[in-house]
């Protein structure tokens, strides 16, 4: 089957994005899809595959994103940025209601973060902390936990305090000194491994304080480091910079109600956390090229790559940010 897409990102989180209005297609045919094309060593690669997909009487379209492993995320706020671009451009309009795998997220296009980038404001929402939701048996002494909030999580063999969001998807945030990526990747491999008191799995992210940058207010500035489920290390989480700017503020580490800059390897966002726990991002949506590539489903293989056309100007203008801002 060929489909037509492009190729795209958020804050240095990477896809093929499909329109899939027209597409009928089942949940695990999406999902070979995904493997086939965001393998790295296939012809496009990618963290994951988006898809833009129909809207209903709430929402004006709805976005799915599974993941390199084919597993499908309850939500992803750097793809929902991307997807939410596609929908705006195919109906003209340039704010929406998008319809998420269980929840629903607010998108409009904003001022760009620097010239020549496409910039999209997101609201998702509220954080949620109520882990047996996820669920997350602690057992021992946390038996019966319901929320783990600068805490450390026994079974994880870790010392580390974390406290545990839903965006809505899971995720184990802690602050540290200094990001160690081995240890990042270490937790991050026990919770991918789907353990009896995890099922679920969970993404996990290392996040230092950082100074005062321009724009923010003091101290208001957060570096990202995470290990996405589904992924691995990833240069960039949108929901993981989401969770952690939202942790931040729950612990008194950061304010409610202003303006925080979050980095990470791939780039930076903007974001806000109000008191009722809605978390604002706003990024970028840089389309890097477009094609069409032929997907063996049954086999799980993409192949015949045409590569329709380069936006080198968004590639451009996204670059004269992205090295300074991933250091």
């Amino acid at each position: 089957m060929r489909f037509d897409f492009v190729k795209c990102h958020g804050s240095g989180n990477d896809f093929p994005l499909i329109d899939a209005r027209d597409i009928a297609l089942s949940p695990a045919e999406w999902a070979a899809v995904a493997r086939a094309l965001a393998d790295r060593r296939g012809p496009v690669g990618g963290d994951g595959l988006l898809l833009l997909g129909a809207g209903d009487a709430d929402h004006r379209f709805a976005m799915a994103m599974y993941n390199a492993d084919g597993s499908e995320a309850e939500t992803c706020l750097n793809g929902l940025r991307c997807v939410a671009r596609m929908g705006f451009e195919a109906l003209g309009i340039d704010h929406a209601r998008v319809k998420l795998k269980t929840s629903s997220a607010l998108a409009e296009r904003d001022a760009d973060v620097a010239p020549g980038v496409y910039t999209v404001r997101e609201t998702a929402g509220p954080a949620g902390l109520d882990v047996r939701a996820w669920p997350l048996h602690a057992g021992g002494e946390g038996a019966g936990i319901e929320q783990i909030v600068d805490a450390p999580v026994p079974p994880l063999g870790s010392d580390r305090a974390f406290t545990a969001v839903a965006m809505p998807n899971p995720h184990l945030v802690a602050f540290v000194e200094r990001i160690d990526e081995a240890e990042l990747v270490a937790i991050g491999t026990t919770c991918e491994s789907a353990p009896d008191w995890l099922p679920n799995r969970a993404n996990v992210s290392f996040v230092e304080l950082r100074g005062q940058d321009a724009g923010s207010a003091p101290g208001q500035a957060l570096f990202v480091r995470t290990f996405e489920r589904g992924v691995g290390l990833t240069d960039s989480c949108g929901s993981a910079m989401a969770a952690s700017a939202f942790a931040a503020c729950l612990t008194g580490r950061l304010a409610y109600d202003a303006p925080i800059t979050v980095f990470n390897k791939g780039g930076l966002v903007r974001a806000a956390v109000a008191r009722d726990a809605m978390v604002s991002l706003s990024g970028n949506a840089t389309w890097e090229w477009h094609g069409s590539v032929e997907v063996d489903i049954a086999a799980e293989r993409a192949g015949d790559l045409i590569v329709h056309a380069h936006a080198d100007a968004e590639i451009a203008a996204w670059a004269r940010i992205a090295d300074s801002a991933g250091r």
